[in-house]
């Protein structure tokens, strides 16, 4: 049996190297294992891998518990735990009540802990709203824009659109500003750029967070053909200028934020672009640790950890070749991606788009063209803007 890339790292020889793992500082919680929404494009429910339907339907307090001790035993001074799902909300205000209290508890002493969630936005009601509000949950919706874009798949199983509902629990999220995170919208090229960012500008969101479908190599993406045009750059740059020309900074996005960052000698927020190590962990609702949701798109058991018994998990996890992939940096690219000049900039792209049947993650992006695209794309735009400012004489010049 061949074995693919990342499964053949020899973990041993990197830590004699002097290589050392980085502790996961977010953690994933999927307190429900189901959803109230059918979206066609879900990386959970209509992906290669259906082990969702093995999982308890809910957390139990028993599980959280363990997961929190664990997480308190793991960590270092600053922790992200985000509720998750499935939808979260499926698990009732009061359940999520005594889960925020739980963790603070736990976990909170002697560190920051910041407490989040990622919701449809329909079960969001003025008892969810207590609620976060008491525990400083800071919530995300997933809203893909106007409602002939959002409604094209983030519809009920019976076919109905949710945009007219999750815009009602919009509405009230913005009256809680302290608790609003901002916007998940995955790109779809048959919606007009502009019109979908201008309808979640709507929103008031503090960022917004553009996600490209979820495709790799074997299984593309729709309209990313092998050797095709860069469709999601160009769909992307046009929101870049919108954004970018706006006589005033109207909210953030994540994506153009993390480029410019890169391209100005910071470093990116997110597993998109950038080689920061990634250091997520994805909770189950029976406790089983895994890695992020998006790489079930890939294979079946794509996500899985196999580590040994005894210890802390999280200890053991951060050795186990997937995790140690995540955190490898420039070193986790194939040759075509070290030899290229943005590589430092794109990072390989979202590591879940590199996958091709037969060679594993070691590949470019099913994404290439599209992120040097955009990367040149915004590069070129703030040379124009740098351009533009006179050069200061220097003291005592003519």
């Amino acid at each position: 049996m061949t074995v693919a890339w990342p499964d053949d790292i020899d973990v041993t020889a990197l830590t004699a190297r002097g290589w050392r793992p980085r502790p996961f500082t977010q953690f994933v919680v999927k307190i429900h294992s189901r959803c109230n929404l059918a979206c066609g494009y879900c990386y959970v429910y209509e992906s290669a891998d259906q082990s969702w339907r093995s999982q308890p339907r809910v957390m139990s307090e028993a599980v959280f518990a363990t997961a929190c001790d664990q997480i308190a035993g793991h960590a270092g001074p600053s922790v992200s735990l985000v509720f998750h799902g499935g939808e979260p909300l499926l698990a009732g205000a009061a359940h999520l009540d005594r889960l925020a209290g739980l963790a603070t508890r736990v976990i909170g002493p002697g560190r920051r802990l910041r407490l989040g969630m990622q919701t449809n936005g329909l079960l969001f009601d003025e008892r969810v709203a207590e609620v976060c509000d008491r525990w400083d949950i800071r919530v995300a919706v997933s809203v893909d824009g106007d409602e002939t874009g959002h409604d094209r798949h983030r519809t009920f199983r019976d076919g109905r659109g949710s945009h007219a509902e999750v815009v009602s629990g919009l509405r009230l999220l913005r009256r809680h500003p302290r608790l609003y995170a901002g916007l998940l919208c995955t790109v779809d090229l048959r919606n007009d750029p502009v019109t979908t960012y201008e309808a979640l500008l709507d929103h008031a969101p503090p960022t917004v967070d553009f996600l490209l479908p979820h495709g790799n190599w074997t299984t593309p993406p729709p309209g990313r053909e092998e050797g095709g045009p860069p469709a999601y750059g160009k769909w992307l740059a046009s929101i870049f200028d919108r954004w970018f020309d706006a006589p005033v900074r109207e909210t953030g996005v994540r994506l153009f934020d993390d480029i410019l960052a890169l391209i100005l000698g910071g470093t990116g927020t997110s597993e998109s672009v950038g080689l920061q190590p990634i250091r997520v962990a994805v909770i189950e609702t029976d406790g089983t640790i895994e890695q992020v949701d998006s790489l079930k798109t890939a294979f079946a058991g794509a996500t899985r950890v196999r580590a040994p018994g005894g210890g802390n998990p999280f200890d053991a996890a951060i050795r186990q070749p997937p995790i140690v992939a995540r955190q490898l940096g420039r070193e986790a690219l194939c040759e075509t991606c070290r030899a290229c000049p943005i590589h430092r900039i794109c990072g390989g792209g979202n590591y879940t788009h590199r996958f091709r049947e037969g060679s594993g993650f070691l590949n470019p992006s099913v994404y290439c063209p599209d992120l040097m695209f955009l990367i040149e794309h915004v590069r070129a735009r703030v040379s124009g803007e740098l351009a533009k400012i006179p050069a200061r004489r220097p003291p005592g010049g003519d």
